[in-house]
């Protein structure tokens, strides 16, 4: 057991009622409002007919002036089949709505972006790709989510390859840059180098393979995998070319068997597949090791009894310290991206946004504040800042 085992988690918020939650989602969460009033004829004329044709006979000219005269370039659209929400499943578009609707309220609260939620009632990557393609003068970038994988990857590669705006698979990157970040604000408090680190991340969806590879590019270079078949390694019959991919790229130990020989003197758990951890297998990791247990609503482990094994403890959940929150990424990643006019969104952006989310909580780091915090007003511009820059360095700006 470890003696900094005094940060147990505690929970600090009072629980919500199902009233309020649904309460606070009738009718819907967005609303379109009006930049530009329309009191009287003359305004009338200018936002409408005539004055606008002068506009649209301007954009038929020059394509380029859509960008100063509508909204599209600031624009994101929040795109889902509605197959992999929250740890719900395979819902269907209709429910995964409400989701949609709640990214698209922090983009706006968060990043001062518009964006509004498409859900689409196909799950075939080519008509989901071809029908963003037929949309693309509608908008400015494209945040997909809770999209199920393997198709994820296929249909993020694809969408890069046929639009020329940022596209992100929040569900994947969002959390590596996230977890990068807290991961660097754990290791800082401990005095430690992650790069001299081996993380076992238990989970090969989509957010544990980007994980990974965001690990990976941030120096770490022992990285075990596990699926659900146990520890993912060369040789291993069943594998699909995404996991023979990370076979080759990680488990530098050449470990076989399960959890239990993968935490085996680790000093780091990412946990995002959902499963039950046994806690006698924390007592096995290195001393003051790190435990992000990040499935939601339910850890792999309780945060309190993870608490007396590891003197840091992540989840991400809102009411307990440490929350791993995609909203401390996605709304400056977009910001920063759409205003140099990016037309991707790049490995370095994504490190300079982690990059950028631990700089703001280094002044305040403790076991329990290894990240600035969802409603941290200083996230979103410095992250904006940190991607924009970077966006100009690789060229996609």
């Amino acid at each position: 057991m470890n003696d900094m085992a005094s940060s147990a988690a505690v929970q600090a918020t009072t629980p919500v009622t199902n009233e309020e939650i649904f309460v606070g989602h009738e009718g819907g969460k967005l609303s379109v409002g009006a930049r530009r009033p329309i009191a009287d004829a003359r305004e009338l004329s200018i936002a409408y007919t005539p004055g606008v044709a002068k506009v649209s006979t301007a954009i038929a000219e020059n394509a380029s002036l859509a960008a100063r005269y509508t909204w599209a370039h600031r624009l994101v659209v929040v795109v889902s089949d509605g197959t992999a929400v929250l740890g719900l499943g395979d819902i269907g578009a209709s429910a995964s709505l409400p989701v949609m609707e709640g990214k698209a309220v922090l983009f706006k609260m968060f990043g001062g972006l518009d964006s509004i939620p498409l859900v689409l009632d196909t799950t075939d990557v080519d008509e989901i790709v071809e029908t963003l393609v037929r949309l693309r003068p509608s908008f400015g970038a494209v945040n997909l989510e809770d999209i199920a994988a393997p198709r994820c990857f296929e249909l993020e590669d694809k969408l890069k390859e046929a639009l020329d705006c940022p596209v992100m698979h929040d569900d994947q990157h969002g959390t590596a840059i996230v977890v990068l970040a807290a991961l660097r604000g754990a290791n800082m408090v401990l005095g430690r180098d992650i790069t001299k680190e081996r993380v076992v991340v238990s989970g090969a969806g989509a957010a544990g393979i980007a994980c990974t590879k965001i690990l990976q590019a941030a120096g770490v270079a022992d990285v075990t995998v596990l699926d659900s078949k146990g520890i993912i390694h060369v040789g291993r019959p069943g594998l699909t070319p995404v996991k023979q991919d990370l076979a080759w790229s990680t488990n530098r130990s050449g470990l076989s068997g399960g959890l239990r020989e993968a935490l085996d003197g680790a000093d780091v758990f990412l946990g995002l597949s959902g499963a039950t951890i046994d806690e006698t297998l924390l007592d096995t990791m290195a001393d003051d090791a790190i435990v992000f247990a990040l499935s939601n609503p339910d850890p792999e482990v309780h945060p309190d009894i993870a608490a007396k094994y590891a003197p840091i403890v992540a989840t991400g959940r809102s009411d307990f310290p440490n929350q791993i929150n995609n909203v401390l990424a996605f709304p400056g990643i977009f910001r920063g991206a759409l205003d140099v006019g990016a037309r991707a969104i790049t490995d370095n952006m994504k490190l300079a946004a982690a990059d950028a989310i631990a700089s703001v909580a280094a002044d305040e780091l403790a076991v329990d504040k290894i990240v600035p915090t969802a409603l941290d007003p200083r996230v979103a511009p410095e992250v904006a800042a940190a991607v924009a820059k970077a966006a100009t360095a690789d060229g996609v700006a």
